[in-house]
């Protein structure tokens, strides 16, 4: 265990036993070992600790404390961990967690790989995963699982919002910069389908072992087709170095447009505007969407001086959202916590026009962004452009299309 994750540990005791004291509990509540314990097992150290990391950590935190630190008069503990993207070491502490430390919901889980393997888990021992930070859409469709939500977005939804309004306005041939694992994967297999769909045609495709550091060759290839969009299906660090490499390659210079199949505003933030600007993709929140989305992101930013992920931001209220429903429920067995979720309006920082469904989706609102221009920005972190917001029921599958066994055919 790092020093870090030590550290989440002794604040979550802390948290504790400031809740527990002089606190009433309720008599007809049923809080399994009188704690409710949420595990936050995300990317700490790796390619993506930027996107999730300590900063879904923190924004769990504020969730809890916002609660109160309490459900019920019974104290709310955050434990964390760094799955390092690796299924095996995810698994085995989500096995610790569950047998030996009682935590009752494990979330973020950003790595598709340890969150498949964890919903399994879960799943066996009848406790609740939300997957907040992983995005292959199998999670929510043909992997579905019961005691699982699947909070932010999808391959599905990226891929729909960010390539069918691109193609329409002119961007007919693409080629793809893709990540050699499932997630990249998917990320490509979905584009290619709505590019299609929206009358455009991929020409081809060039697959890069993940974690990588030289695209080079995989920019050359790209530039060569004459694709009217190149699109990179990839994300955190490994994006960051493919955008500067395609800049410096002249990608641009040639009138060929660099599409980002899932970038962050940190993403944006590290590589800069000169870099990024213009860039297109499909986004799920924005730090300055509203009065709601401002406020935590002040809250967010004061504790690390940075502004939310949309990844950190749907932690925030996938964490508030379960202890509003243990609440309800007076309980915190999964059933009747996914119960109360599904039957409750879901409006905070993060989610608008919101709806779990039946395959543990969360629909919600998605929005297709432009990065600024340095000179169109006007304030730090004043990154984005909302160019459309397209409806839950229009940017994610419908349930007519899934392949989940928790749909009911009708």
């Amino acid at each position: 265990m790092t020093r870090f994750i030590k550290t989440k540990v002794a604040f979550g005791t802390l948290l504790l036993l400031s809740a527990t004291l002089g606190t009433a509990q309720d008599p007809k509540a049923k809080i399994s070992d009188g704690i409710i314990k949420i595990g936050v097992l995300t990317d700490i150290n790796g390619p993506f600790m930027d996107n999730v990391g300590k900063g879904s950590i923190v924004a769990t935190e504020i969730a809890v404390e916002e609660f109160g630190g309490k459900v019920l008069g019974y104290p709310v503990q955050v434990v964390s961990a760094d799955h390092q993207n690796k299924a095996d070491v995810g698994s085995a502490r989500v096995r610790e967690w569950l047998d030996r430390d009682k935590v009752d919901v494990v979330t973020e889980l950003g790595s598709s790989a340890v969150a498949l393997a964890a919903m399994k888990i879960a799943q066996e021992k009848n406790k609740l995963t939300i997957v907040t930070g992983a995005g292959a859409a199998r999670i929510s469709n043909e992997d579905c699982s019961p005691t699982n939500l699947h909070w932010v977005y999808d391959t599905y939804a990226l891929a729909k919002v960010g390539t069918q309004s691109i193609v329409k306005n002119g961007a007919k041939t693409w080629y793809y910069l893709t990540a050699n694992y499932a997630f990249g994967h998917s990320l490509e297999d979905d584009g290619k389908k709505f590019i299609e769909a929206a009358g455009g045609k991929v020409l081809g495709s060039s697959r890069y072992p993940f974690p990588g550091n030289d695209f080079s060759s995989y920019i050359l290839t790209a530039q060569a087709s004459k694709a009217n969009a190149v699109a990179i299906a990839t994300a955190g660090l490994d994006l960051q170095n493919a955008i500067k490499q395609a800049k410096e390659y002249g990608l641009n210079d040639g009138g060929q447009q660099t599409v980002a199949m899932l970038m962050s505003i940190m993403d944006v933030h590290s590589i800069g505007l000169a870099y990024a600007r213009g860039m297109h993709f499909a986004e799920s929140f924005y730090w300055n969407m509203d009065d709601d989305s401002r406020k935590f992101s002040r809250k967010f930013f004061e504790k690390t001086k940075r502004m939310p992920t949309a990844l950190q931001a749907g932690q925030y209220s996938a964490t508030l959202t379960y202890l509003k429903a243990v609440e309800k429920a007076k309980s915190d067995d999964v059933a009747d916590v996914i119960k109360a979720m599904k039957n409750m309006p879901i409006k905070d920082a993060f989610a608008r026009n919101a709806k779990l469904r039946d395959d543990g989706k969360l629909i919600h609102d998605m929005y297709l962004v432009r990065v600024k221009t340095p000179q169109e920005s006007t304030a730090a972190w004043d990154y984005y452009k909302v160019l459309e917001t397209v409806p839950g029921e229009k940017a994610f599958h419908t349930l007519q299309e899934s392949k989940c066994s928790l749909v009911k055919p009708k």
